[in-house]
């Protein structure tokens, strides 16, 4: 237990390392690496989508005579994560990425097609600035020109920040609402409304309807001036509201006596039937009762007179 912590190994003083025999490695000998894929890729086989990111184990050479500026290139072989298809690839170093060899194809990237097409420009004047000098300064004097535009700009939007800072929030607020037209409120334009269609409607209506009352008919003792003072009301009510047809009690009213005289006036419509009775005054009342008490005396005594002939 106690060699496995040990971090130093014996060596005996007699130790020669001269004659340990070394071991030749082929050249294109292969190396286990495990590593994670650099790019997104779809298989060619299956179809499958590996991501970014996925680990995985493969296997590692060097390309024989293939260099970049002494640095050497290297090939890996690993499998696909569905069909166990082998796919290679190979490192870049002159564009510092990776390029898939065989196996695979790489998945569209936007960034990517944005740098090759600025790569390719900066190629194409450098190309054409290689033999032509008044070329070269041509396109200097087109960067200058572009760097002063956009020197000017920013001068022009400093100075409009600084103008906006001298301004405060409140006169900025003051100013607009002075203007802004005044909005008419919308309570007042909807009471407006409301009036223009209540005279729409109401138009031409001024007439009204006077209701009788029942005091009127108990002031009057006689039935009879009662029954002319109601027929004549009625008549001026209906004349009123000849030119008003809501009134449904005015359009048909007839009048009658009791048959026994109590003065009891009877209205009668097509819609609605009432009658007025006439209240007894208090000397009719006293007349009834002494009328009550004679015929009630008069009996007694036809009473009395009976039993005495019969005595």
């Amino acid at each position: 237990m106690a060699e496995r912590k040990v971090l130093n190994k014996y060596y005996p003083p007699d130790f020669d390392p001269a004659k340990i025999p070394r071991r030749r490695m082929p050249k294109n000998q292969q190396i286990k690496v495990r590593m994670m894929l650099p790019m997104s890729i779809r298989c060619g086989t299956c179809g499958n989508y590996i991501y970014k990111g996925t680990k995985f184990n493969s296997r590692k050479e060097d390309v024989i005579g293939e260099t970049y500026l002494g640095i050497q290139i290297f090939r890996f072989y690993f499998k696909c994560t569905k069909c166990s298809a082998e796919i290679t690839m190979k490192t870049d170093p002159q564009n510092s990425d990776y390029v898939v060899e065989s196996g695979a194809a790489r998945n569209f990237e936007p960034w990517r097609a944005e740098d090759q097409v600025v790569d390719e420009e900066q190629r194409k004047r450098n190309a054409e600035e290689m033999g032509d000098a008044m070329k070269s300064l041509e396109n200097r004097t087109l960067d200058s020109k572009r760097e002063m535009d956009i020197l000017s700009a920013l001068d022009e939007m400093k100075s409009m920040k600084s103008r906006h800072a001298t301004v405060s929030v409140d006169a900025m607020l003051e100013a607009l609402q002075r203007s802004a037209p005044v909005p008419q409120r919308e309570d007042d334009t909807l009471e407006e409304e409301d009036e223009a269609l209540i005279k729409s409607l109401f138009k031409g209506s001024n007439e009204y309807v006077r209701r009788i009352d029942d005091a009127e008919l108990d002031d009057d003792d006689d039935i009879s001036g009662e029954t002319s003072q109601v027929g004549s009301k009625k008549q001026k009510v209906s004349q009123e509201v000849s030119d008003t047809p809501t009134d449904y009690l005015t359009k048909t009213s007839t009048k009658k006596e009791d048959e026994k005289g109590s003065g009891s006036i009877v209205l009668k419509s097509s819609t609605v039937k009432f009658s007025v009775v006439k209240k007894a005054s208090e000397n009719e009342k006293k007349k009834e009762e002494d009328k009550e008490k004679t015929t009630s005396d008069v009996l007694l005594l036809c009473q009395q007179y009976d039993s005495d002939e019969s005595n």
